[in-house]
């Protein structure tokens, strides 16, 4: 792997482990305050740097990287700008589960393309292997979602 593929991998992780504990605080009503601005900050990077890749033409995964950028500056103008307030919180809510669940769904992509147990499962990435992983993924994530929209009221921490 040459560096800038190191660099975007390493980001990406970092971006979803700490997606989760800003799911986690989501859930809890827990604004984490530093884990929010690590997610985010490593989610735009991403983000930015899947679109130095070399491609031809719109794939998905472009179209993929354009909506995640949309969704993050919702949230962070949201976070940032507006402070939470108003509908503002549930824009950064859904904006933030959204990005995150982006990342995942790339993760499990991924998964299936270079792990050779689970590439043997779906080979052309349309089996239903891969069709149950990605729908438990999303299913788990609307449930997230919802449960943070109703759960993040709180102005602590």
């Amino acid at each position: 792997m040459d560096t800038f593929t190191v660099v975007h991998v390493v980001l990406s992780l970092i971006g979803i482990l700490s997606g989760l504990v800003v799911l986690c605080g989501l859930l809890t009503a827990n604004r984490m305050n530093g884990w929010t601005m690590l997610f985010l900050i490593t989610t735009v990077a991403t983000s930015v740097t899947g679109f130095g890749f070399p491609f031809q033409g719109v794939t998905p995964a472009i179209i993929l990287g354009i909506l995640s950028l949309i969704v993050l500056l919702a949230a962070i103008v949201a976070r940032y700008a507006f402070h939470l307030a108003g509908s503002w919180r549930w824009i950064f809510v859904v904006g933030s589960v959204v990005a995150l669940y982006f990342n995942v769904f790339v993760l499990v992509v991924q998964a299936f393309l270079k792990i050779p147990a689970l590439h043997a499962l779906a080979p052309k990435g349309s089996e239903p292997p891969f069709a149950m992983a990605q729908g438990i993924v999303l299913v788990l994530f609307i449930l997230a979602g919802t449960l943070s929209v109703r759960r993040f009221h709180s102005v602590t921490n």
